[in-house]
């Protein structure tokens, strides 16, 4: 067994927490919400029924294209996981397998989707459709819109299924919430793969996974399904973070019941918002009891209690939808880690302990090597583990890493949540920082350790349950685990000090001694200032960025620059005081005088102020748009879903024109239930 003492170290702090308090906010009155839907729901009622008038005509005046998409896909299609892999040997006594079941062995389970009802396209991206061989014009077809949106008999040449895995948190394997107290109730609970494509003109590899497609073994008693909500945000959080240059799996399309297909979901009543901010507002900066705090402490002891989280307190009926992922694989660690725990057993039989080694092969081979490198089928398996562990470890440091750059709070990141390749997937209770807080995340029940500035750690306490699920493996068994996972912490700690260096306008090439200054800059004092000041993320570094020429060139002092560009676009804080002004222009002294250091001047300016724009987006899916988006979409209207996707999805690093995206979050969206936090 690995040792815990390794693991205690590799998790050790990253990130210095700050001691000052959670953001404030103040809600808005929910009769806003109110009017502009029933507006958006009269002005669009007419767009709704020409946009089905579209998609049947589309789909009804298009039979060669319908004949075009599959044959394109048949043609390219290549099961590789359920070729190589070994299917559960209770499939057919089980079929349709819909129903929640103990999974006792094999890869994968033969399963159908579930067709939704008068399926209707919403939205595609135009990038991965091509990616995966088809061409522009193949989504309006009527075989698309069947395949996509569940009836698998619409290609039949494509093979479809659902995988077994296993669950663990913090490093701790858990079974206590699988029905059958084993851990065999674990694995994709309504993801349904419906294929795999290989491109033959670039050659890779792609999987395509429904989510929300029906019940599976692994429901454990749920619906199977997707609603519109969490759909539109799937689809929209896959394509930004792709646009913003971080691993990620893909959003082909999405696909929403227009049949009445609906889901009942726990979320949060207008009434009781009114209720619980009408009480939380009633603590205010001029409560007598904060008497002894001075002015900032109070503003902080506020905003904690006014972003208190809370969990839903009714049940809605929401549209099912369905989007479609694409990855090279969806290898999760809780997959290897499943096969390690049957092969690991005293009593474990040679099948499982081959099922193992086979997974692992199958590993490399789909997220490691070339299509046609057979190094993975035929090397021995010791050396094969180890490339698994050592790439692996590459691609989840820099992507944990990466998240940290723009803001993004995974907010369940299990081993189960965690791509071996280092892709983020996933994507339910995440969410992007407005007001910067180290213990943010969006889901009520994240805790401290799924939180923004915790992602490092539980990125160790992952890879811990990789190492410990390939150990058994390894020439040097668990000693050479232990080493790898020593290894992993030194290298997620390097990659985050690149990501400050990089937003603080360091060259990549720069001094590793300039990337550990900018590390300490912002550890031991922007970090603080961030949050005790109430700066929104993405504002601050972006107008940071625009500041750092006329900074750097002594065009204007650091308190000048403040005022200029920060004070009143980058935060949530009304009002500063002298001494806080000065805190501020101390910290921006510093930051110039650490890339003169560095060996930055007046001459390279511009390269400065291009370097941080490319490192500091201008615009990211904030909660508060997606909300627009989705209930805009609920009665039909899809613009605000464009318009979101065109912000966010297409070149969010640019300057382009100035969108209504580009400022402070309303101030309702960081206290209210459903934007602020949601479960």
């Amino acid at each position: 067994m690995l040792s815990s003492a390794v693991l205690k170290h590799g998790t050790a702090c990253l990130f210095k927490r700050s001691s000052c308090s959670r953001s404030t906010s103040t809600c808005l009155c929910n009769n806003r919400w109110f009017l502009q839907h029933r507006r958006r729901q009269h002005q669009h009622h007419q767009q709704q029924q020409q946009h089905q008038k579209t998609m049947t005509s589309a789909a009804a005046g298009n039979s060669g294209a319908r004949e075009a998409v599959e044959d394109r896909l048949e043609s390219i299609s290549n099961h590789s996981w359920v070729e190589k892999l070994n299917p559960d040997p209770e499939t057919d006594v089980n079929a349709p397998n819909r129903k929640s079941r103990r999974v006792k062995s094999g890869h994968f389970v033969r399963v159908q989707p579930t067709p939704l009802k008068r399926p209707a396209l919403i939205i595609h991206s135009k990038k991965v459709l091509e990616d995966i061989g088809l061409c522009e014009g193949d989504e309006s077809s009527e075989t698309f819109v069947r395949f996509f949106s569940g009836d698998s008999d619409a290609i039949p040449g494509m093979k479809t299924w659902a995988t077994p895995y296993a669950l663990s948190i913090m490093g701790q394997k858990h079974t206590s919430n699988c029905p059958f107290g084993t851990g065999e109730g674990y694995g994709d609970g309504r993801a349904i793969s419906v294929g795999e494509v290989l491109n033959p003109k670039t050659n890779q590899r792609y999987e395509l996974q429904l989510k929300g497609g029906g019940q599976t073994p692994f429901c454990r008693g749920a619906d199977g399904r997707a609603v519109l909500r969490s759909s539109i945000r799937e689809f929209i959080a896959s394509e930004a973070m792709d646009a913003l240059g971080i691993p990620t799996t893909r959003a082909l399309s999405l696909i929403r019941s227009e049949g009445g297909d609906v889901s009942n979901r726990p979320w949060y009543s207008a009434s009781v918002e009114k209720q619980v901010s009408k009480q939380l507002n009633e603590v205010t900066v001029d409560d007598p009891r904060l008497a002894r705090f001075d002015a900032s402490e109070r503003e902080a002891i506020v905003g904690r209690v006014r972003a208190q989280k809370r969990d839903p307190d009714t049940m809605i009926q929401e549209p099912n939808a369905i989007t479609t992922r694409v990855a090279p694989s969806f290898l999760r660690v809780g997959h290897l880690d499943l096969f390690s725990r049957r092969a690991s057993k005293p009593d474990a039989s040679p099948l499982q302990k081959q099922e193992l080694e086979m997974l692992v092969r199958h590993c490399y081979f789909r997220e490691f090597s070339e299509e046609n490198d057979s190094w993975s089928s035929t090397a021995p398996i010791e050396d094969v583990a180890r490339a698994v562990l050592e790439k692996s470890a590459a691609g989840i440091a820099f992507c944990v890493a990466e998240w940290l750059r723009v803001g993004f709070c995974q907010g369940n990141f299990n081993a189960d949540n965690c791509l071996v390749a280092g892709r983020t997937m996933d994507y339910g209770p995440f969410g992007f920082l407005d007001a910067y807080d180290p213990a943010f995340a969006k889901w009520t029940g994240s805790g401290d350790h799924f939180a923004f500035a915790a992602q490092p750690q539980a990125a160790v306490a992952n890879y811990f349950t990789l190492c410990s699920a390939l150990s058994t493996l390894l020439k040097g068994k668990e000693a050479e685990g232990n080493v790898l996972i020593e290894t992993f912490a030194k290298t997620i700690e390097n990659e985050v000090t690149n990501v400050w260096a990089k937003k603080l306008g360091f060259r990549d090439d720069a001094p590793s001694s300039s990337k550990a200054a900018a590390r300490d800059l912002y550890d031991e004092t922007i970090q603080d200032l961030l949050y005790r000041h109430r700066a929104d993320w993405t504002m601050f570094w972006r107008e940071l960025s625009n500041a750092a020429p006329d900074l750097i060139s002594r065009k204007m002092s650091a308190k000048e620059a403040f005022s200029t560009f920060l004070e009143k676009k980058a935060f949530y804080k009304s009002t500063f005081s002298e001494q806080e002004i000065e805190m501020w222009t101390k910290a921006l002294d510093a930051w110039i005088a650490a890339l003169r250091t560095s060996g930055e001047n007046e001459s390279t300016a511009g390269e400065i102020v291009s370097r941080m724009r490319l490192a500091n987006p201008k615009y990211v899916p904030r909660e508060y748009m997606l909300v627009e988006a989705y209930e805009a979409a609920e009665v039909g209207d899809y613009s605000v879903l464009r318009d979101v996707f065109k912000a966010c999805c297409e070149n969010p690093y640019d300057e382009g024109e100035n969108s209504k995206y580009y400022g402070l979050a309303p101030e309702e969206s960081l206290s209210k239930g459903g934007i602020a936090f949601m479960s």
